[in-house]
């Protein structure tokens, strides 16, 4: 069975109305089960799928994402985002808007930006968000 297929069953057994209002580029389905989303779910989606602790700290690294940025998850997995990752990001826009929704417990951010680090500049879309739910802190990356 897919991961799509699996995420498909899961949310047949949910509440449509249980899902967040939402704008992003980043289904309501995905949102939705993000305490329970596994590797193999963050593969499927065509759009870069980052989880990070409270620290920046990377627990899990999609492929997409890792694809677009020239990375193996198994070398992402355990370090900062923000500064060993994609330093790229480490400026008051992406990492101060992080470090605000962590001081605040609430994230549900969205801004183009342009990665630049080991790669050509590439524009993308950002989505940072904070599961109530499961208390865990997510960046979507869409490349534009």
């Amino acid at each position: 069975m897919s991961a799509t297929a699996t995420l498909r069953d899961r949310l047949a057994s949910t509440a449509v109305n249980r899902a967040p209002v939402n704008t992003s580029f980043v289904p309501n389905e995905v949102l939705s089960n993000l305490g329970t989303l596994s590797r193999q779910e963050a593969d499927a989606c065509n759009f870069g799928v980052v989880r990070v602790d409270d620290a920046g700290k990377v627990t899990l690294y999609n492929k997409y994402e890792g694809e677009m940025g020239g990375n193996n998850a198994a070398i992402c997995e355990g370090k900062n985002f923000f500064t060993q990752i994609a330093p790229c990001n480490n400026n008051s826009l992406s990492y101060g808007t992080f470090k605000k929704g962590i001081a605040a417990g609430s994230m549900n951010v969205q801004f183009n930006y342009t990665f630049t680090y080991k790669m050509k500049p590439t524009n993308v879309k950002i989505h940072m968000y904070r599961d109530d739910a499961s208390q865990t802190n997510w960046i979507f990356v869409l490349k534009l």
